[in-house]
């Protein structure tokens, strides 16, 4: 079962573009007030807050796709649960590993952050990607969910803060903090086009994935040389991100990570709805 998708004439290209007007103004205030106030971000609330509501919309949003499909209750609650335990306790894991101090340099001889970024996109990628079931789920799914479901990038924001405030190096934190914050901002924009179901939108919407990956391929680079351990080519005068302190390491940690393989589902989808149309004319 596919999902149908809303006629062009019913959203054109102009809401699109003024969706950022009542995004970016929060994302600038938000940037400005943990500036201004750093033990808000430094405690950690605003980390858990946006990890939880992601957390929920990703099973509300799996779960309302399920009831989509042609699949039996049953299969659909197993299908659910396939991908909900293990996200819950990579989540969990993850999130008990920073609090601790795991993903500290000095914690392990093991690169046990860049093991926490690699990982789970290797492991999870080919299954997410070549499972038929997952398939079927794309299928019935909205192509605007998984690029607006990213809107939570925008939190990139305390990056810039972070370096403003002298507490993360420039070389890292500008363009990662940048890169992050638009790909948030343009997330609802490239939602809104794909949801139009026109080549146009979807050539938009897989141009904000390519855009939010080489993102992560530039913070996951500058963050790996700009770190203590074996990759470091630049000593910053204050310590990067790979450092490994709570709440900021939750970004490499897992943010990045389950965002790549948001994206990689993304592009999966929009891949099908491009094959589907071919083939039906």
């Amino acid at each position: 079962m596919t999902a149908a998708a809303v006629p062009a004439d019913i959203v054109p290209p102009h809401p699109a573009w003024r969706s950022l007007l009542w995004i970016a103004p929060p994302t600038v205030l938000w940037t400005l007030l943990i500036y201004w106030q750093p033990a808000i971000s430094d405690s950690g609330v605003p980390t858990a807050t946006a990890r939880l509501m992601t957390y929920g919309l990703i099973g509300l949003g799996l779960w309302l796709a399920l009831e989509s499909t042609d699949l039996t209750a049953g299969q659909r609650r197993t299908t659910w649960m396939a991908v909900m335990i293990p996200y819950t306790l990579w989540f969990a894991v993850a999130w008990s590993a920073a609090i601790n101090g795991a993903f500290r340099t000095d914690a392990s001889p093991l690169p046990v952050l860049p093991l926490a970024i690699f990982l789970p996109v290797i492991i999870g990628a080919p299954l997410l990607l070549l499972s038929k079931r997952v398939g079927q789920v794309l299928d019935a799914m909205p192509a605007s969910w998984l690029v607006a479901l990213q809107l939570y990038r925008v939190f990139g924001s305390w990056a810039l803060a972070a370096s403003l405030r002298g507490a993360l190096p420039g070389v890292f934190a500008l363009p990662a903090g940048i890169g992050d914050v638009l790909t948030g901002l343009f997330a609802v924009p490239a939602a809104i086009a794909a949801a139009t179901g026109t080549a146009q939108g979807r050539r938009a919407a897989i141009a904000w994935n390519i855009f939010g990956l080489a993102d992560f391929a530039v913070a996951i680079t500058l963050g790996l040389i700009t770190s203590p351990g074996r990759f470091q080519l630049i000593v910053p005068d204050v310590s990067s991100i790979g450092a490994g302190a709570y709440p900021g390491v939750l970004t490499p940690a897992f943010v990045v990570p389950s965002s790549i393989l948001l994206h990689a589902l993304s592009l999966r989808q929009l891949r099908r709805r491009r094959r589907t149309e071919a083939l039906g004319r």
